[in-house]
């Protein structure tokens, strides 16, 4: 998968969440759920399309990680969404998978681009 094909996917990641929020129940805790979920999910996106304008590796690398954790945030609330039962599990179910697999991609590029990080820097000897 190229980087447009990922920007692509995690934008509709987030349009996807958008939508099934709208269909939570409207209290209190459901806000402020909806409120970190949007927030984190959107993160996702946002923050994908500036990895993809990093200026150094050390910006590329830093950058992937803030979407790192964004992707394993919005997976969190999903599965607090579904353990809460505000919504039914089926609806979840495809939001989930789609958050569980961002979190595998972005931590497996993070280490990959860790690994080529270090293999790039000379050992120096003081």
């Amino acid at each position: 998968m190229d980087k447009v094909q990922l920007q692509n996917r995690t934008k509709i990641f987030a349009i996807r969440v958008f939508k099934m929020v709208e269909k939570l129940p409207k209290s209190r805790g459901a806000e402020i759920i909806t409120y970190q979920l949007l927030k984190a999910s959107s993160s996702v996106a946002a923050n994908y399309r500036a990895v993809c304008r990093a200026k150094s590796k050390a910006d590329f690398i830093n950058k992937l990680k803030i979407v790192e954790e964004e992707s394993d945030e919005s997976l969190f609330w999903l599965e607090f969404i579904s353990d809460l039962e505000l919504i039914h599990k089926k609806l979840l179910k495809d939001l989930i998978k789609e958050a569980n697999e961002l979190v595998s991609i972005f931590t497996a590029a993070l280490k990959t681009s860790k690994t080529n990080n270090k293999l790039r820097i000379p050992n120096r000897k003081s």
